[in-house]
């Protein structure tokens, strides 16, 4: 789908998918939330989202780890190095979509054109699992690889593929749990797939 065909009240992802060739992990949310709410230039960039705390948190002991509190962002270049070094890709369901309210929320997305994801599956051959962060891009995973079921909060699902597919708790702080708790499902999932 050419950008020029598109509806003008549609958005086109405006970020470039992060696939490292060494990737064991990729991250799937549903679709970045408006530029206005951007503390940087990547995923998961509102500051307000605890994404970044969490891996701070588990990788290093620390969910600052990654976070400039002066200046109420995240340390891109450093989470960049960490995802090349760790192999672990980020993108989203969503290449393109439309937002049926000016907002941030899954519930108000509607999803245009999905993203390729097997297309990424074939640029990073170590890839065998998939973690969505949200129930929307896991709806949307689900049907793009033509699954009849699918993982609730907390738990995964192996493929006769031998991909894994885990679904992680929203790292969204409108989502209603615990950021310990949410800690705890990511750490499962990271002992899983790197065996920390």
């Amino acid at each position: 789908m050419d950008n020029k065909d598109l509806q003008t009240d549609t958005e086109v992802h405006p970020l470039e998918p992060f696939l490292p060739s060494n990737a064991r992990l990729l991250f799937l949310g549903s679709f970045p939330p408006p530029r206005k709410r951007w503390s940087m230039d990547f995923f998961y960039p509102n500051f307000t989202n605890d994404h970044w705390r969490i891996e701070g948190q588990i990788w290093f002991g620390d969910r600052n780890h990654f976070v400039d509190l002066e200046n109420k962002c995240f340390r891109k270049d450093e989470i960049v190095a960490f995802l090349k070094n760790k192999g672990i890709a980020m993108y989203d369901t969503a290449r393109v979509v439309r937002r049926l309210k000016n907002n941030a929320s899954d519930a108000f997305l509607e999803i245009v054109d999905p993203t390729d994801i097997e297309a990424f599956l074939r640029q990073m051959p170590y890839c065998k699992a998939i973690a969505t962060t949200g129930e929307k891009a896991t709806v949307e995973l689900c049907q793009i690889l033509g699954l009849s079921q699918r993982p609730q909060v907390g738990e995964d699902l192996l493929l006769d593929s031998g991909l894994r597919i885990f679904r992680l708790p929203s790292s969204s702080r409108a989502y209603p749990l615990a950021f310990e708790k949410k800690c705890e499902a990511y750490r499962r999932m990271f002992e899983m797939v790197f065996g920390l």
